[in-house]
């Protein structure tokens, strides 16, 4: 308000400012040597007419400064009158939760008092034995026999809660008996139920004489032979039986490890002399791994590693030969917790330069976040040089000379790639630094081109032809084919089949590949194999082991 009243004082002195400049015009007209063409009424005209519209927008400007704080204090009671009404409720609330809290307290006293009333009347007869034998009788409350016999409950229950397991009590009478081939199965046949039963296996180990022997008996056909299929991939069943193998070193670990579980008694000598021999006798068989070792998911080495970890037998191996092995298990999600296990922090920064070397650079953003090693090997460049790659590897052909299927290979190639590096992105939340719509708009790309192709390959099928009216040239038609099949059960492996959960590929190169990992060992790659999917397995369980 104080400055409209200034801006209203200085348009009330313009009057006095013209009639100063008429004076002074009348002054400089007085001596003016020629004719001037401009009048005085010409230029008083002039100002009037600036004063009047000055005067005009100031009280339109007015009029909406009060318009203004009108609404502003309609407002300002709306939001008055509503937060009195919320206060208002709440009130009303606490007062109902009040008059709710009093009437439970009075309900819980008048049944208190009955009650008192009842066990100061009424005692219990309870025959007892004095010192010498002779059985008299005794009066107890009846409120302290009920206590004592809660009492009991309790103790009883948790020795039950102790003992067995709440959905697979099973479990512990298989490891009572230290049998390793009847749990091998168990585990099979509830495999669908992993992740559960995975809780309960260390639990039910502590009921085994042995717990540690029982393991190491649980590894006996870990290298059983190898039978191929006919599309020439491992046997299911033994990979099954491999991943329950490491599953179990893992849960014994927890059960030696975690002391909510009650005392152990720790891995003897003797046993850690046999958990030795059967890594010296596993170690060789590692120099002639597949092509999953050199993607980074080898069951063989993580079973290794996992053996000289839980039986704590590290110390009776070369550090150096056992660092070359983590390559092999890079992708694994045990593999941070196994590199700590076995003392091999300080050889991380080695690893991760292998796995850059080798092309496996979301293998090292991982390793590099778990050992907090970012600032080292800075993770969006490894992405970007993963990706980079990735689409070089793609594209060996030429556009117009690609087939159709050669070009949907290229395709699925980088879209797993993208696929991967967005996954990586958002788990170590990457997007301020690696913005995520360029990758996800090249996804979305990719995907509508790859089912255009499939509608357009589909279309292009031929169409079966369909019978004539008549029936002539071919039979009726069937309505109840069902009923005169006969179906046949598909026969189940003992071990579902599984995939992995970093499904990303890494271009295997033939021109470069690293330093043997055990002595002389090398990788059988042969150049037709390409680039590698991981495996091709599905697992059906939640837990990966």
């Amino acid at each position: 308000m104080e400055g409209n009243q200034s801006v209203a004082t200085l348009i009330d002195s313009t009057t006095c400012k013209i009639q100063q400049l008429q004076k002074a015009f009348a002054e400089l007209e007085s001596h003016r040597a020629l004719t001037l063409n401009l009048k005085w009424k010409q230029l008083e005209e002039h100002f009037h007419g600036l004063e009047k519209s000055l005067k005009r927008r100031f009280n339109e400007l007015e009029d909406q400064e009060k318009e203004f704080e009108m609404k502003t204090m309609e407002a300002q009671q709306l939001l008055e009158k509503r937060e009195a009404a919320v206060v208002a409720k709440e009130q009303d609330s606490l007062r109902r939760l009040q008059e709710k809290r009093d009437a439970a307290v009075f309900a819980i006293v008048n049944a208190l008092g009955k009650h008192d009333k009842l066990s100061s009347s009424g005692h219990a007869v309870v025959a007892s034995e004095n010192r010498a034998g002779v059985p008299i009788m005794e009066e107890k409350p009846l409120d302290a026999m009920a206590a004592e016999s809660n009492l009991e409950d309790v103790k009883g229950s948790s020795e039950i809660e102790n003992v067995e397991l709440k959905s697979y009590p099973q479990l512990i009478k298989l490891c009572e008996d230290m049998d390793s081939e009847g749990l091998h199965k168990f585990i099979s046949d509830n495999r669908k139920n992993l992740a559960a039963m995975r809780e309960e296996i260390p639990q039910a180990l502590k009921a085994a004489m042995d717990p540690a022997r029982f393991v190491l008996d649980s590894l006996e056909d870990f290298y059983r032979i190898e039978i191929p299929n006919l599309d020439g991939k491992k046997d299911a069943n033994l990979l099954g039986l491999r991943r329950t193998c490491i599953m179990l070193m893992e849960c014994l670990s927890i059960l030696l490890t975690n002391p909510d579980l009650g005392p152990v008694s720790e891995v003897s000598d003797d046993v850690k002399e046999i958990a030795k021999a059967i890594a010296e006798e596993w170690k060789p068989k590692l120099d002639a791994l597949d092509i999953d070792a050199s993607n980074g998911n080898s069951l063989e080495a993580h079973a290794f590693l996992q053996l000289l970890a839980t039986f704590g037998i590290a110390s009776d191996f070369d550090q150096e030969e056992i660092s070359r092995l983590i390559p092999m298990v890079s992708r694994r999600r045990q593999t941070a917790d196994l590199c700590r296990s076995l003392g091999l922090s300080e050889k991380m920064p080695g690893v991760i330069e292998i796995l850059i070397n080798s092309g496996r650079q979301i293998d090292a953003v991982n390793l590099a976040f778990a050992f907090e090693l970012t600032e080292q090997f800075s993770p969006v460049p490894l992405l970007k040089s993963y990706l980079k790659e990735a689409r070089k590897a793609s594209s060996p052909l030429k556009p117009g000379n690609a087939s159709p299927t050669a070009q949907n290979e290229v395709n699925e190639r980088e879209l797993t790639a993208l696929k991967a590096v967005i996954k990586c992105i958002e788990d170590h939340k990457l997007e301020e630094e690696y913005p995520l719509d360029p990758l996800q708009k090249r996804v979305v790309q990719l995907e509508k081109a790859k089912a255009d192709k499939k509608r357009a390959t589909e279309a292009a099928k031929p169409q079966p032809k369909r019978p004539r009216a008549n029936g002539v040239g071919y039979g009726p038609r069937a309505t109840n084919v069902a009923a005169d099949k006969t179906f046949y059960a598909r026969v189940t492996d003992r071990y579902p089949q599984y995939i992995y959960d970093r499904p990303y590929v890494y271009p295997v190169s033939t021109d470069n590949h690293g330093p043997s990992l055990l002595g002389s060992a090398t990788y059988n790659l042969s150049p037709s194999h390409g680039n590698y999917f991981g495996n091709g397995y599905q697992y059906q369980a939640p837990y990966l082991h």
